[in-house]
């Protein structure tokens, strides 16, 4: 609609030029002598309506001249004018103004009087002459608009997006957060809302403002669109900026929507190095925190038609139940309070979601937004999904920014926290910054700002852990909902809804190989299973298949559709769901062989053990010849069972190179580790740092030394022990996994190590071979001292040798669980060479003797000491004391 007119054409006599014509009703004074200009008005907030005139001054800086000016104001219903007012202004220009502005009005001191809802235009004449027409509106919504009331429309979505001049189709637009600097040519906001006022046709008037960081205007669209009569959703556009890329600098800007005099929405956007897609959280001027305002495909749909999609979703039958049931009993307190009961219960809308992968937690969340949207208990029922990483910051002083800013980006919908165990660390670990996490957004369930549900997601066990973690979440989540795993049936539905939604048909063969590989895959599951996601990755595999299968064809002419969409037997039949490890063929080593079982039966005593490593040699050289896989008789993975100083690393190390020389083991190192190079600070990590650890070791040995340390304490509550039970877990997944790309030596203490075996049923199963070392005899520790004396060039004189048998007979004799064997020889042999260099460093010059003979008084020390050892060893009772 045109909304004024110029008589165009320049008369040289006149001292003037005409420029604009323009309305408003506020005499607010603005920044340059400005005015509030609209051009749509409500019945109830206006009194006066005013034009300004405006016009050069050709005569400007030479003389003043006299002027005539007629306003006059008419109304126009059903296209008859009717005159309200004629004012006549006669003014003197003055030759110092460059610029002449006029301005007068007509109404009513009492708002709301005089004018009434309908089409006016003010007219203005000059010296008789028609220079302008400028048409206004009244609008009537018979309610007053005010700062939090409006009762014309109510915003549904706020987005913003890039495009050129002539704006973007909306199934072209990709709406953004932040926008790259060098690409960036218009911004469009794009303001979706429900009408109101349906009753009958309106005139709509946006002001939308562009604001740099400086709060500076970088520029305004004024958009005036009529809303037809009965129209339900609108949208409407307006954008700022240049055709010519890199119009816009980085930094924080902000898009503010204006109507009837007041702000309506404000959203903030950034221009910086690259564009980042999402929905800003925006700021509406009388709640106190931003909420996302997001378009949705089903923002006509009720109550009944959210839940009766919940309804239509694939099994899920106690969830569907038991969501309904909650719904209906929001609704029954609603209407208690409706009814004037006083209801002290605070409506609780957080929950938590227990189940595996793929079980629909996330689908069931998004409907339980649109379901607490349409109750009125949320303003816009959208999903913020986070995890530990966005919640949980790497210094002090960090974490409580990013929760709060995730809280805002939730705000009037759903904060879905997946799993969220990852927040709980050890119950008494006040370190951690988790705990953090789950302190804020306690406090935020207790008394925050509101319009907001918390739904925490993740595996069975750990979420009890995480619930247990605090006194406080189990008050505060008081819903809790588990997702038990798809049965096969339920797969098979999903299977055929996700042939649907990928646009492919399944042959009647392809649909049974389809079922027997779910079926075979629910028998074998475990709690990583992952259900429906399962299911689709089939199909995409499936689907995959199909195109390599058509593409393969020399001649692609004569196809069409059926073709391009038909999953035949031989494409789900190629599907992979677990493929086999190539092991590599490697000859044996013989060399290597001889060399490393030389090694071994160089060590003394061992002899059961020794045994038996050579009855495996011989073993798997004779599968070897015969063609027997050596991986599938044999695991491989060994338990070392021994006190200290038995020779357990020593043994293993050697092993490790036997496995190597027989082609077992592709590169035949042995990562050693403990407890501590395993587990991590909290739950979710420990799995990351062993499998970093498992994965140094493939093609070789993990070494895991006082492995018990791992499951002591996992029959109380001990959290400590639940991030070792994490570290059992990953290895004994990874060792069934990567059957025969690694292998896992496990070593400890006899009794230690009986426990380690027992605390997890898939331990002991993993482990069938067990190495026992038994403490050394006398004889084997007299042996093996006089080894290490000769490694260090020393020889004992024949009383030194009894001294030496004397006092290791009497550690032998009085040893406990923590005696050191070959560590104790060895501690004994240094003190011998000690004592021997003392003494040889005090004889005199001329009475030197040789220096490589250990004689009895350097062993003298080592007297019979029976006496301290038996008032030593520990024992039940009273400890008797002197004096």
């Amino acid at each position: 609609m045109e909304q004024s007119e110029h008589k165009e054409g320049i008369d040289l006599e006149k001292k003037y030029k005409f420029k604009e014509l323009k309305v408003y009703a506020s005499t607010e004074w603005l920044a340059d002598n400005k005015k509030k200009y609209r051009q749509v008005f409500d019945r109830y907030e206006v009194a006066y309506i005013y034009a300004e005139l405006s016009f050069y001054n050709r005569q400007f800086d030479r003389k003043d001249w006299p002027i005539a000016v007629k306003l006059r104001a008419f109304s126009n219903e059903h296209g008859k004018r009717k005159e309200l007012c004629e004012l006549i202004l006669e003014k003197t220009v003055s030759k110092h103004d460059p610029i002449v502005y006029l301005r007068e009005g007509w109404g009513n001191r009492n708002e709301g009087s005089f004018w009434k809802r309908g089409t006016y235009c003010w007219e203005v004449w000059i010296n008789d002459v028609h220079e302008a027409t400028k048409y206004f509106y009244i609008e009537d919504a018979d309610e007053v608009v005010g700062p939090q009331h409006n009762p014309y429309f109510d915003l549904r979505s706020v987005r913003v997006y890039e495009g050129p001049f002539d704006d973007v189709p909306v199934q072209e637009r990709v709406y953004h957060e932040v926008f790259e600097d060098e690409e960036t040519r218009y911004i469009y906001g794009e303001f979706t809302f429900k009408n109101l006022n349906t009753a009958r046709p309106w005139q709509c008037e946006f002001f939308a403002k562009f604001y740099n960081g400086a709060r500076e205007l970088k520029g305004q669209i004024v958009r005036l669109q009529k809303i037809d009569k009965g129209q339900d959703m609108v949208t409407i556009t307006a954008g700022w900026g240049s055709n010519v890329k890199g119009s816009w600098r980085p930094g924080d800007y902000t898009l503010e929507l204006v109507f009837m005099d007041h702000l309506q929405v404000v959203v903030p956007f950034e221009v910086d190095n690259c564009f980042i897609a999402g929905v800003p959280a925006v700021r509406i001027p009388y709640r106190k925190l931003p909420i996302v305002l997001n378009a949705e495909e089903d923002q006509h749909e009720s109550f009944d038609e959210v839940l009766a999609k919940l309804d239509q979703l694939i099994g899920l039958g106690e969830i569907k139940k038991k969501v309904r049931e909650h719904a209906n009993y929001l609704q029954f307190l609603k209407l208690r309070r409706e009814f004037g009961f006083s209801e002290e219960e605070d409506i609780n809308i957080h929950s938590v979601f227990i189940g595996n992968p793929g079980t629909g937690k996330t689908t069931v969340a998004q409907m339980m937004g649109k379901i607490y949207r349409k109750m009125g208990l949320l303003s816009s029922g959208h999903v913020h999904q986070v995890d530990r990483v966005d919640l949980v910051g790497e210094y002090i002083g960090q974490t409580a920014p990013k929760v709060k800013e995730a809280i805002e980006k939730a705000r009037g919908g759903v904060l879905f926290i997946d799993e969220a165990y990852a927040l709980a660390r050890t119950n008494d670990d006040t370190k951690d910054f988790g705990r953090e996490v789950i302190e804020i957004l306690m406090k935020e369930m207790s008394n925050g700002a509101g319009d907001l549900a918390v739904i925490a997601a993740g595996y069975p066990k750990e979420m009890l852990h995480f619930l247990n973690s605090n006194p406080g979440l189990k008050s505060r989540f008081k819903l809790v909902y588990r997702f038990s795993d798809y049965m096969p049936q339920e797969l098979a539905a999903i299977a055929q809804y996700a042939c649907t939604k990928k646009e492919i048909k399944l042959t009647a063969a392809a649909r049974k190989h389809i079922q027997d590989l779910i079926t075979d895959a629910f028998r074998r599951r475990d709690r990583s299973f992952g259900n429906a996601r399962f299911v689709f990755d089939l199909l995409d595999q499936a689907k995959i298949n199909l195109g390599l299968r058509i593409m393969r064809k020399a001649n692609h002419h004569g196809l069409n559709s059926d073709h391009l969409k038909l999953v035949r037997l031989e494409d789900v039949q190629r599907i992979d769901i677990a493929p086999a490890e190539q092991i590599p063929k490697i000859p044996i080593d013989t060399k290597l062989l001889e060399q490393s079982l030389k090694e071994l039966d160089g060590l003394i005593g061992m002899i059961a053990i020794k045994k038996e490593i050579h009855e495996l040699v011989t073993l798997v050289r004779y599968y070897r010849t015969i063609g027997k896989s050596v991986m599938h008789t044999f695991n491989l993975h060994t338990v070392f069972i021994g006190n200290p100083g038995t020779g357990k690393t020593t043994v293993a190390r050697i092993l490790t190179k036997i496995y190597k020389a027989l082609g077992i083991l592709e590169r035949g190192h042995m990562v050693e580790t403990d407890r501590q190079g395993l587990v991590a600070g909290f739950v979710g990590q420990t799995a990351i740092k062993t499998a970093e650890r498992i994965d140094e070791a493939m093609g070789g040995v993990l070494f895991i030394d006082e492995a018990y340390a791992l499951t002591s304490g996992s029959s109380g509550a001990s959290s400590a022990a639940d991030y070792g039970n994490e570290v059992v877990q990953t290895i004994l997944k990874r060792m069934e996994d990567h059957r025969g790309a690694f292998f896992v030596f496990a070593a400890g203490y006899p009794e230690n190590m009986e426990s380690f075996l027992k605390a997890n049923p898939g331990l002991r199963s993993r482990f069938d071979k067990i190495l026992r070392f038994k403490d050394y005899s006398v004889s084997e520790l007299v042996e093996i001292a006089q080894h290490m004396f000769l490694e260090k060039d020393y020889q004992l004189t024949d009383t030194a040798l009894e001294q030496l048998k004397k006092h290791l007979s009497s550690l032998h004799n009085f040893r406990d669980q923590y005696f050191g064997n070959a560590r104790s020889v060895r501690n004994v042999v240094e003190q011998a060479i000690k004592s021997q260099n003392l003494r040889m460093s005090n004889l005199a010059k001329g009475h030197e003797q040789d220096s490589r003979i250990i004689q009895l008084e350097d062993v003298q020390a080592f007297r019979d000491e029976t006496d301290e050892f038996i008032f030593s060893k520990k024992r039940i009772g009273f400890r008797s004391s002197d004096g």
